[in-house]
């Protein structure tokens, strides 16, 4: 896996690729123990939480696969600093 995921946004005929690292590669800099920034902790804590929330919101199995499987493709594919808004902070 690669530490950073490569996201190419064309607009007015125009690619541009941007680099962003993901809740999941904030958690593997994390387990090979390399220093955290406070904010990369934070969206980490709140993506924890809001993943718990949603889950638990859930009222069958079949939706609760639904969002978690929704839960993982947001962790691997979204930069981290969507989970330091404060939708995020339950």
């Amino acid at each position: 896996m690669s530490n950073k995921v490569r996201n190419i946004i064309t607009s007015a005929g125009k690619s541009t690729i941007i680099d962003f690292l993901s809740i999941n590669d904030l958690r593997e800099k994390d387990y090979k123990d390399i220093e955290l920034l406070p904010n990369e902790r934070l969206a980490i804590k709140n993506f924890d939480r809001y993943r718990i929330t949603e889950l638990n919101r859930q009222s069958s199995e079949d939706q609760f696969h639904n969002k978690y499987m929704q839960l993982q493709v947001m962790a691997n594919l979204s930069p981290f600093q969507e989970f330091l808004k404060e939708d995020y902070f339950i």
